[in-house]
């Protein structure tokens, strides 16, 4: 099946309370008008809809509704963001944009028949695949494919299984898939990555992005975690990958890397944007909960009422930090000597607020552990209902405001046109 196309350059931007397209579309018309066409696709999971209450058709509303009212013309897309079988359905008839989350089945048992045909198929390459950029060919042996089989071949064919079904409920429409083993325990080797791509192709999947697993730790909110070097090592390798498989495999020629995980990858940025450049390579980037946050930023800068819904916010937050960190144990690091205590917040203005929130590590003010803090908090904000809802039309301009700033200048910016 043809897929939908992504174009070069794709950011899936995330808006938990659907408020904030229009000014995330402002940001991507300022990256058009620099001469950097970026196209936006709208995330937002089923965990993220059960804690807040919503549906996917109410994200399809304010996605479309948005899109009408700045004029938008290009392309856009809605993503049915990390799905299994059991919760795709709910999306498709609304999603254009699959990514099937299959890391929970890496090193899962695939079937004896699979496993089969996999090597059959795989013992038809060259004993030596030379891909260009890489130090030393990649060895097809017999233990390295019973090993990428034993890990691999089941998230693969649990991809395949989701990727028919959503193609069969959604009859000729166009959509794009994307495979994401980014929570994985280990990152993937070149091999492994692939032989990944081969089974994926053997799966006739015509896979529009793939989010591999990198070294480091993406943390929700804050920067990358780790080595920079060693992460850019992964990454070209990754594309250099990626280019010989479209090559050899067959796989479609749009297929590019998707850099899914955390929210804030400020410090990986440069090296990303350079890479991207010298192999004239695509991208799609996942900035997740940025936005929530930003509304949060722009409520505490709008004045008295959103002030006070900020720091009440950050009240509950603290008092139910166990609670709302329980989904998210693997991907925060917040150390709770270094939040402030509720009592203390209250007593800031609108600028103190902002400044611990902002992540600009060159503010002394700025505190990572308050920002994770109020990333994994939007289920306090669902809870409040109309109260933040209506907190955000009063205050629209500044809201809207933070929401294009932080996008455009910290993510857009250094990214794609550095």
């Amino acid at each position: 099946m043809q897929q939908s196309d992504l174009g070069r350059y794709s950011i899936g931007i995330g808006d938990r309370f659907g408020r904030e397209a229009s000014a995330q579309l402002r940001a991507l018309e300022l990256a058009k008008q620099n001469g950097t066409p970026i196209t936006p696709v709208w995330n937002k999971s089923y965990r993220e809809h059960s804690i807040i209450g919503t549906k996917p058709a109410d994200t399809r509303r304010a996605v479309d509704a948005a899109v009408r009212d700045m004029h938008w013309t290009d392309p856009y897309f809605m993503d049915a963001d990390h799905i299994n079988l059991k919760t795709v359905d709910l999306f498709v008839p609304y999603a254009d944009f699959f990514t099937i989350d299959v890391a929970d089945y890496i090193g899962g048992k695939a079937e004896a028949a699979d496993e089969q045909a996999f090597f059959a198929a795989a013992r038809k390459l060259p004993d030596r695949i030379s891909v260009p950029g890489l130090r030393a060919p990649i060895e097809v042996t017999d233990a390295t494919l019973g090993e990428i089989a034993r890990k691999y071949l089941l998230p693969v064919k649990e991809a395949g299984k989701i990727y028919r079904h959503i193609r069969e409920q959604k009859g000729g429409s166009l959509f794009v898939t994307e495979i994401s083993m980014d929570e994985a325990l280990a990152p993937q080797t070149p091999a492994e990555l692939l032989f990944i791509l081969f089974a994926i192709a053997q799966e006739r999947i015509p896979v529009g992005t793939i989010a591999p697993k990198f070294s480091g730790d993406f943390l929700k909110g804050i920067d990358y975690v780790g080595p920079v070097d060693k992460f850019a090592a992964e990454f070209e390798q990754d594309l250099q990958v990626i280019a010989h498989t479209v090559k050899e495999f067959g796989l479609p020629g749009s297929l590019k890397i998707s850099v899914h995980s955390g929210s804030d990858k400020f410090s990986l940025y440069p090296v990303i944007g350079r890479l991207i450049r010298t192999h004239n390579a695509g991208l799609h980037l996942k900035t997740a909960g940025t936005t929530w946050l930003e509304e949060v930023l722009g409520l505490a800068l709008s004045g008295a009422e959103g002030l006070r819904i900020a720091q009440s916010i950050y009240k509950q937050a603290f008092e139910r930090i166990d609670e709302l960190s329980k989904p998210y144990e693997t991907v925060i690091r917040i150390d709770r000597k270094h939040l402030p205590l509720p009592q203390t917040v209250n007593g800031w203005t609108g600028d103190q607020f902002a400044s611990a929130l902002r992540h600009d590590t060159k503010n002394p003010s700025y505190n990572l552990h308050l920002r994770q803090l109020v990333h994994i908090a939007f289920r306090v904000a669902a809870e409040m209902g109309d109260t933040y809802h209506q907190a955000l039309i009063r205050n629209r301009t500044v809201v809207s405001g933070a929401v294009t700033e932080n996008l455009w200048k910290r993510h857009i910016k250094p990214l794609f046109m550095s």
